[in-house]
């Protein structure tokens, strides 16, 4: 089963797993972009559990795989007044131009997608220069050796998430992106908060 045959059926009992574990994180990293007004790329939106913490003054594109989660999060959308262009597409191959966007949002989509280091790339490709990346997800530490998440990765990575992705490793194939933090956001560190800067063109 692909991940978009997964979501689809998931779609329905995303938001009673997610909603309450994450919250406090999703508002953490958004809070990050208090009073922006720019272009704003969320790849991997999902059923929209961002919605309540996204800057008003923006112009977002929020862009998903699965058609499902997407109906989901435009019905909730309907309830506010952001300013929303729906797009159903890949993460690791986004239908932007490049140098489109002034911030990129990456919530619990690296570890899902089955080429995280593709997804990485293209967000950083779509990201002005000097624009900003924020990183919310589960990532194994570097240099831990995490057994049972690296042994079961193979098979949640399937059917909702992989587990066994080491942040570090997919950097090296971006040098473009300068990390400016990179901490924990919950479950003992699993989840970090990395935010990033893409080099001005030289």
């Amino acid at each position: 089963m692909g991940l978009k045959s997964s979501y689809t059926l998931l779609a329905p009992l995303y938001d009673p797993l997610i909603k309450r574990a994450t919250r406090h994180a999703r508002a953490r990293s958004l809070k990050r972009l208090q009073g922006f007004e720019g272009q704003l790329l969320m790849p991997g939106f999902g059923t929209g559990l961002d919605l309540d913490f996204l800057p008003p003054n923006a112009k977002i594109s929020a862009l998903d795989l699965t058609p499902a989660m997407l109906k989901r999060a435009q019905t909730r959308a309907a309830e506010g007044s952001l300013d929303i262009e729906w797009h159903v597409g890949d993460a690791q191959a986004l239908p932007f131009d490049d140098n489109q966007f002034d911030a990129v949002a990456m919530h619990l989509i690296l570890a899902v997608v089955p080429e995280p280091r593709l997804a990485l790339s293209e967000a950083a490709r779509v990201l002005k220069p000097g624009g900003r990346l924020l990183i919310l997800d589960k990532f194994i530490r570097q240099g831990s050796k995490a057994p049972l998440r690296r042994a079961i990765s193979p098979v949640l990575g399937m059917i909702a998430t992989r587990t066994d992705v080491v942040f570090e490793e997919l950097l090296t194939q971006v040098p473009e992106l300068d990390v400016t933090e990179n901490t924990a956001a919950g479950f003992g560190g699993w989840f970090r908060q990395i935010e990033a800067l893409k080099q001005e063109a030289k």
